[in-house]
């Protein structure tokens, strides 16, 4: 038998013209995690949706425990023992959790279906490797992120997995599950599973991998030891630049308030929040997941309502019944979920950038196409959207390029106010210094900004204020400079001595 889980060996894709992968290598060992970096675009997911059956390769041999592999489906890979841990957790929501793990492994007796032995196996399974009860009749809809990825996970296990694959699995989780996760992971390494990790969150890719392939511009840009490299040379490989810079100094002046809010309350989300922004500021919102600060910008922007407080914007109380409204009055936000939420997929990028801004570039209801197309043009090449043309269709960027869209579609607007929830999530190395760029940007034209951020080193390094809400509401509040990441993360779970409340 090999040592080898997975070996493929000059993997070459094109789709058309466009060659998304040429004579890329990927050797994964058993019990062992296997780090797939790469910038957005540079083939991650293409060879990845080659090993799950989903594209076909152009040219190359697979190998699976050292068995030639000349036709791969989802349903023969599986067999194969390689299961797909995918982001966006593709499960059947009205699906019981004991149901999830057995999806298409039922036990049975005869042929009935052995619904007591299931639920039975499904807790001991989940309870075996994750020392956590979930309760085996409940929903998946009604799981959180963190339950729905151990139910995907207690699947794979369930089938007698021997790879793992898995796509961005911390992106919905906080630090406490993330370090759970963890665990799970080098246990199962243990026991001489291979599991294939991909992030773009460097230092994950530092605690957990024993190995890291670095893909660019889809071919082998080298493989690294973890333990024997560093971030500084990873980043370096994935980009082939200098990356030293990663937070862009910030010189704009701070100027008067334009947006105000005081004793906002959403009942059961968040209670008596004041928040003042002043124009060229970017004012940093954090807090572990509950703590009220997304549910905040959703109620600023329209998509909910406080039930309480004062909103003042530009000079104007105000109460936005729509997004629409929102808009129309000078405010701009980049959900979370902008692959749900930002963009549409069978829209051109030029579309997709332009549509929120249309009206800056119409006369009499006639679109001035040379200025749309400047305007366009200009942010696809600051921000580095990686596409042969702005006419291509957005369905057919990677997952990072289509999320560049996004935030390229509100930096379009002539937006006063601009509300920025997580802009740099599943962004890789080199996108995240072009937004930090076109944030300064904002920021010098006067522009007012709220940053939502899960990553605590990127709040504390690009925000000028610090507001830090805990159980909805805001225990502290500090400048650029008074607090590190570590000391946010305390304040932000509860366990610092430092937490107050702000009046």
């Amino acid at each position: 038998m090999s040592d080898i889980a997975i070996d493929m060996r000059g993997i070459s894709k094109q789709f058309g013209p466009v060659k998304a992968l040429e004579n890329v290598d990927l050797q994964v060992r058993k019990g062992s995690v296997h780090g797939i970096v790469g910038a957005n675009g540079a083939g991650k997911s293409t060879i990845i949706k080659i090993l799950a059956g989903i594209y076909r390769l152009s040219d190359g041999e697979v190998e699976i425990d050292g068995k030639p592999i000349d036709t791969i489906t989802p349903a023969s890979i599986e067999k194969e023992g390689v299961h797909f841990i995918h982001q966006d957790r593709l499960l059947v929501p009205t699906a019981t959790a004991s149901e999830a793990v057995f999806l298409n492994n039922e036990p049975r007796v005869g042929p009935f279906l052995n619904a007591r032995r299931m639920k039975r196996e499904a807790v001991e399974l989940i309870k075996k490797h994750f020392q956590v009860e979930i309760d085996p009749d409940t929903l998946v809809r009604d799981l959180s992120a963190a339950q729905q990825k151990i139910v995907q996970i207690s699947r794979a296990l369930a089938n007698k997995a021997k790879v793992l694959v898995l796509d961005e699995p911390t992106a919905a989780l906080v630090a406490a599950e993330v370090t759970s996760l963890f665990g799970v992971l080098r246990a199962l390494r243990d026991d001489n599973i291979a599991i294939v990790f991909i992030s773009h969150y460097m230092q994950e890719i530092m605690d957990i991998c024993d190995d890291v392939t670095i893909l660019r511009n889809g071919e082998n840009a080298g493989n690294v030891v973890p333990a024997e490299s560093s971030i500084e040379e990873i980043v370096a490989l994935m980009v082939n630049r200098d990356t030293s810079e990663m937070y862009p100094r910030r010189t704009a002046e701070i100027g008067e308030p334009v947006l105000q809010l005081e004793n906002g309350t959403r009942v059961g989300h968040f209670e008596n929040v004041d928040v003042e922004v002043h124009k060229g500021e970017v004012l940093g919102l954090t807090g572990l997941l509950g703590s009220g600060d997304k549910q905040l910008l959703k109620c600023m922007f329209g998509l909910d309502q406080f039930d309480a407080g004062t909103f003042t914007l530009n000079g104007n109380r105000r109460q936005f019944g729509s997004p629409a409204e929102a808009v129309k009055a000078g405010l701009a936000m980049i959900p979370e979920d902008r692959r749900a939420h930002g963009v549409a997929v069978d829209l051109s990028v030029s579309d997709n950038i332009s549509i929120a801004s249309i009206n800056s570039h119409s006369n009499n209801g006639y679109v001035d196409t040379k200025s749309e197309a400047n305007m366009v043009n200009g942010l696809i090449a600051e921000l580095g959207v990686k596409t042969p043309d702005r006419f291509l269709p957005v369905r057919n960027l990677s997952g990072g390029n289509q999320q560049k869209v996004v935030v390229a579609k509100w930096l379009s607007c002539e937006s006063s106010v601009y509300l920025l929830d997580d802009p740099t999530v599943a962004v890789d190395v080199g996108a995240k210094v072009e937004i930090y760029n076109l944030i300064n940007r904002l920021a010098g034209e006067g522009k007012g900004i709220i940053f939502v951020s899960s990553d605590l080193e990127e709040t504390v390094e690009m925000c000028d204020r610090i507001l830090v809400m805990y159980r909805g509401r805001i225990v502290g509040k500090y400048q650029r400079g008074e607090i590190d990441s570590d000391q946010l993360l305390a304040v932000a779970s509860g366990a610092s001595t430092d937490i107050r409340e702000v009046p």
